[in-house]
């Protein structure tokens, strides 16, 4: 997926700082896992970023003298990055509500990510079903797929 297709359409991007994000997302440190949105289309796909550092505190554990961002973190960052899709995309249907995830299918980890590493996550819509929605997407770094998988949330 990476964008390649998606950046083929002509449109204004919607992109986000932190501080926007924040407004879309109710994770705050040490959780909050995306940095930036790069572009957003309702209905159709995100593309959000983060921006690995040492300073990341599971690599505390994960692993000493060989830190590694844990699969399980990329998984959650695509489905920050679904859940800021989903909320811009109905903004008044999913005012009042989170979205929980119910569902992380077809995962695949390709390569390690890695202190240094900018993640470049790209998640677009596969269904929608109020309050379900399935998205499908992968993760990058320079270009190369790290990881991929399909999320489901629901909102309540």
């Amino acid at each position: 997926m990476g964008g390649e297709s998606m950046a083929a359409e002509q449109h204004t991007p919607v992109t986000m700082d932190i501080l926007e994000i924040q407004k879309w997302l109710p994770h705050r440190y040490p959780f909050l896992l995306i940095d930036k949105i790069l572009d957003l289309v309702p209905d159709q796909y995100i593309i959000a970023m983060k921006n690995v550092t040492m300073n990341e505190g599971f690599f505390q554990g994960h692993f000493p003298n060989n830190p590694v961002m844990p699969g399980v973190l990329i998984c959650e960052a695509m489905a920050q990055a679904a859940a800021v899709f989903a909320r811009y995309s109905e903004p008044v249907l999913l005012k009042e509500k989170n979205l929980y995830l119910v569902g992380a299918d077809n995962f695949k980890w390709k390569k390690m990510v890695l202190p240094g590493d900018s993640i470049r996550i790209s998640m677009r819509s596969v269904r929608k079903r109020n309050p379900l929605w399935v998205m499908e997407g992968d993760v990058t770094v320079d270009g190369k797929v790290v990881a991929s998988g399909t999320i489901s949330a629901a909102a309540a």
